[in-house]
C-alpha cells in the first residue's frame, strides 16, 4: 500500500476508520432519538424535525409492505427530484430491507423502461410532475404500482423569501382513483406500520446506475456496509457535527449528492437545506438566511455561483467548507472562490461504483485541480492498463482502488464484473477506467477519461488539460474540448467556449486560438473554436462532452 501521502493526512484524524456494523436506516432512527425536535430539513419555507421525517418514513414503509407487498430484496424505483419525499422514500425502502433504485428524473419513458426491465421493478415512488413519463410503462412492463408525491405538500411558500421552482408548486389531485396509482397523502393517512426492523449491514441497500459511458448503464450493487463506509468517512473528513447546516443542492439520485448531502448529514444529526432545482440566487439567499456551513457541489455550480453579479449583496460568511468533485475546478475559479469566501475548494474523486469518494483533499492542505489523497483504508495505485504493471510517481496510467466503499459488482452482469476487478497482494482492486497520476507527496491528479483521449498526429492530447489552460483566458467562463477528424492530423482539437457575461463581444475565434498558441504545445492548442450560450449537462451539472462530440460526428456525416 502506498503511504507517501501519510505525512499530509489531517492531524486530527486516524488513518483508519472502523465501519459501523449497522444498516443505514439506523442512522435516521438514532438521530431521531437523539434530536427528535431538531430541524433536520428545511424545504422552501417549511422545517421538518427528525421525528417527523422518521414518522413519515415508517408510514410509507408500512404501506409499501402491507398494501404494495414489497419484500426484502425487491428493487424499488425512486424517480424524483430533490424533495423531502425523496429522503423519506429512500429510508422507507431501507426500512423494509428492499433496494433503492434511484434514477435520473431527466430520463424519458424509453430510457426509464430499460432500468425497469433491467432489474425487474414492480413498484415505483415518483414525483407528481413525472407521472406522464412513467404512466405509459405501468402494466406494459413489470411495473404494477406507483406511489406519487407532489412536492408542494411539503412547502410553505408564505414563509420563504426565495422563489419556488415550478415542480415545487404543482398540486396533486386526490379525487380520481386510478388503478396502480397511490397518492402520497393517502399513503400517510393510512397510517400503517411495518413489521419489526431486522435490517443487516450486508443487505443490498441501493443500485445506482453508471452513466453508460462504455455501453449500457449498469446497476452497481451497494450494501449498507459500503455506503456506511463513505458516510462515516465524510462526516469525519469534513468535520460535520450535529449543528452543521448542509446546503443540499446536488441531485440526490446521484451518488455524490446522495452520500454527502443526505446520508452523511443524517448520520451526524445535522440539518439539510434542500433545493429542488439549482438557482444561484436561491443558493446564496439560503446560505445567508439558514446560515449554511457545508456545501458539496460540482464545479459548474461554483462557476455559475461566482458569476452572479449580485453575489456581494449576500452574507455567506457562515460557510466553513466548500467541497466537490465530478470535474476539476479551474484554477482561476478556485482563486476567485478563495478571494470571495476565504475558503479553499476541497476536491474529491469517486464513482458510482464507489458510492462517491475514494479520494479527498485534506481540508487544511488541498491542492488545486487535484483529486486528493486516498481516503480512510483505501489502497489506490496507478497501473499500466495494458501490462497491469504498477507505475511510479508522475507517470500516467489507470487509477485502481481497493477499499470498504467499493461495490460488490454489477447487477446480473458477472462477466463485466469479472473484467472490472483483479487481485493483488491479497486485495480486490477495481479498475476505474480513469487515467491519472500521483505526485511525490501521494496526491492524485486526473489526466482524463480513457475514452476521451485525442490522437493528434500521433500525440496524446487530454481534453481536460486543454480546458484547464483555456480557463485562464480572461473572457472564458466555461470550456469543453473534443476531438474532431482532420485530414492531415487524423484528429485535431476543437474547443466549445461560453464567454463571460460582462466580456465585450469583440472576442473572436482567432483571438482565442492565437492566445492558446502561446500557452500550449503546438500539438495541443485548439485549431477550431465555437462559441456557445450554454452546454448540455447532466442533472448533477457535469458537461456532457459526448453530446458535443456526437454533434461533430453528425455534421461530418452530413457533409460526407
Amino acid at each position: 500500500m502506498n503511504t507517501r501521502h501519510y505525512p499530509y493526512w489531517p492531524k486530527r484524524l486516524t488513518k483508519s476508520l472502523t465501519v459501523p456494523e449497522t444498516p443505514l436506516f439506523d442512522n435516521l432512527l438514532v438521530s431521531a432519538r437523539r434530536y427528535p425536535e431538531k430541524s433536520a430539513l428545511h424545504f422552501y419555507g417549511a422545517d421538518f424535525t427528525y421525528r417527523q421525517l422518521l414518522n413519515d418514513a415508517e408510514k410509507l414503509a408500512g404501506y409499501l409492505e402491507q398494501i404494495l407487498h414489497v419484500k426484502q430484496g425487491d428493487r424499488v424505483l425512486l424517480f424524483m427530484q430533490n424533495s423531502p419525499q425523496f429522503l423519506i422514500s429512500f429510508y422507507a425502502i431501507l426500512r423494509i430491507r428492499a433496494v433503492v433504485v434511484p434514477i435520473n428524473p431527466m430520463n424519458t419513458s424509453n430510457e426509464l423502461e430499460f432500468y425497469i426491465k433491467d432489474c425487474g421493478i414492480r413498484t415505483g415512488i415518483i414525483g407528481h410532475e413525472l407521472l406522464d413519463t412513467v404512466f405509459p410503462l405501468l402494466k406494459d412492463t413489470s411495473l404494477d404500482d406507483l406511489a406519487v408525491a407532489a412536492y408542494s405538500e411539503y412547502t410553505l411558500p408564505e414563509k420563504t423569501e426565495v422563489s419556488l421552482p415550478k415542480e415545487a408548486q404543482m398540486i396533486q389531485d386526490r379525487g380520481e382513483k386510478i388503478e396502480g396509482i397511490h397518492v402520497w397523502r393517502d399513503i400517510l393517512e393510512a397510517d400503517l406500520s411495518p413489521g419489526p426492523f431486522e435490517g443487516e449491514c450486508d443487505d443490498i441497500a441501493v443500485l445506482p446506475y453508471t452513466s453508460g459511458t462504455t455501453g449500457l448503464p449498469k446497476g452497481c450493487i451497494h450494501t449498507n456496509r459500503t455506503v456506511q463506509a463513505n458516510a462515516i468517512g465524510a462526516v469525519h473528513w469534513m468535520n460535520s457535527t450535529s449543528d452543521s447546516v448542509h446546503l443540499t443542492s446536488l441531485p440526490l439520485f446521484h451518488v455524490t449528492g446522495m452520500l454527502h448531502s443526505m446520508h452523511a448529514p443524517i448520520l451526524a444529526g445535522s440539518s439539510m437545506v434542500m433545493m429542488t432545482r439549482w438557482d444561484r440566487n436561491t443558493a446564496a439567499s439560503l446560505m445567508e438566511t439558514k446560515r449554511c456551513t457545508h456545501w458539496v457541489n460540482i464545479s459548474t455550480m461554483v462557476i455559475d455561483f461566482l458569476a452572479n453579479p449580485n453575489l456581494d449583496s449576500y452574507n455567506i460568511s457562515s460557510l466553513s467548507s466548500i467541497a466537490g468533485g465530478g470535474a476539476a475546478l479551474p484554477q482561476a475559479v478556485g482563486e476567485k472562490l478563495l478571494e470571495k469566501t476565504g475558503l479553499r475548494y476541497v476536491e474529491g474523486y469517486g464513482l458510482s461504483e464507489t458510492i462517491s469518494h475514494t479520494h479527498f483533499n485534506p481540508p487544511d492542505r488541498p491542492k488545486m485541480q487535484c483529486l486528493g489523497i486516498p481516503s480512510f483504508d483505501v489502497d489506490a495505485r496507478i497501473i499500466d492498463p495494458a501490462t497491469m504493471k504498477e507505475l511510479a510517481a508522475g507517470v500516467a496510467g489507470e487509477i485502481v482502488v481497493s477499499g470498504p466503499q467499493v461495490f460488490k459488482g454489477y447487477f446480473e452482469r458477472p462477466e463485466e464484473t469479472g473484467q472490472s476487478f483483479f487481485e493483488r497482494d491479497g486485495k480486490r482492486f477495481f479498475r476505474t477506467g480513469d487515467i491519472g497520476r500521483f505526485d511525490e507527496e501521494g496526491y492524485y491528479f486526473m489526466v482524463d477519461r480513457v475514452k476521451r483521449m485525442i490522437n493528434a498526429s500521433g500525440y496524446k492530447v487530454w481534453p481536460t488539460e486543454v480546458e484547464s489552460f483555456l480557463y485562464h483566458h480572461p473572457a472564458v467562463e466555461q470550456a469543453c474540448v473534443v476531438g474532431i477528424p482532420d485530414p492531415k492530423r487524423g484528429e485535431t482539437v476543437k474547443a466549445f467556449i461560453i464567454l463571460k457575461e460582462n466580456y465585450p463581444d469583440t472576442v473572436k475565434e482567432e483571438d482565442i486560438i492565437e492566445w492558446a498558441k502561446e500557452k500550449m504545445a503546438a500539438y495541443k492548442y485548439p485549431r477550431v473554436i465555437e462559441f456557445r450560450n450554454s452546454f448540455p449537462t447532466t442533472a448533477s451539472g457535469k458537461i456532457l462532452w459526448r453530446k458535443l462530440q456526437e454533434e461533430e460526428g453528425t455534421k461530418i456525416g452530413a457533409v460526407e
